[in-house]
């Protein structure tokens, strides 16, 4: 399958997204979108889909380190299968430890990770999107 793929680091008021190149092979942090509630969420995720033509939405799920639930997993959960319902093709990859690998690359960069919150995020989707091309089309 050829096509944009997004990824979405899922935050309660900040969004992280990342997009692939059209191969797909490579992720990219896109931007954050800062939203107040599910449904501006969803509006914007159509618009960045509609504007790259994207085929598929990778969604972070966020699994406790021991592979458990969490409140914040059923949450997702319902997110995504909100975008279903608005038309778009969704698949669900572990976000076990990208917030982590985020901030790491921050500091890497000289930055100070809470001062860059939304750079987080957009790293964040771009590190579960790389594991999603990864373990998907780069065998």
């Amino acid at each position: 399958m050829v096509g944009r793929l997004l990824g979405v680091d899922h935050g309660d008021r900040r969004i992280g997204l990342a997009l692939s190149d059209p191969i797909p092979m490579i992720a990219s942090p896109l931007k954050t979108i800062t939203v107040d509630d599910a449904q501006e969420a969803i509006d914007a995720i159509k618009e960045i889909v509609k504007e790259y033509d994207v085929i598929l939405v990778i969604v972070g799920l966020p699994i406790g380190m021991k592979g458990q639930k969490t409140a914040q997993t059923k949450h997702v959960k319902k997110f995504a299968n909100d975008l279903i319902n608005n038309g778009i093709k969704v698949a669900l990859q572990d976000e076990r430890l990208t917030s982590v690998s985020a901030k790491r690359s921050i500091m890497e960069q000289q930055k100070k990770p809470n001062k860059n919150k939304g750079l987080v995020d957009q790293i964040a989707a771009a590190i579960l999107l790389q594991q999603y091309i990864d373990k998907h089309y780069n065998d």
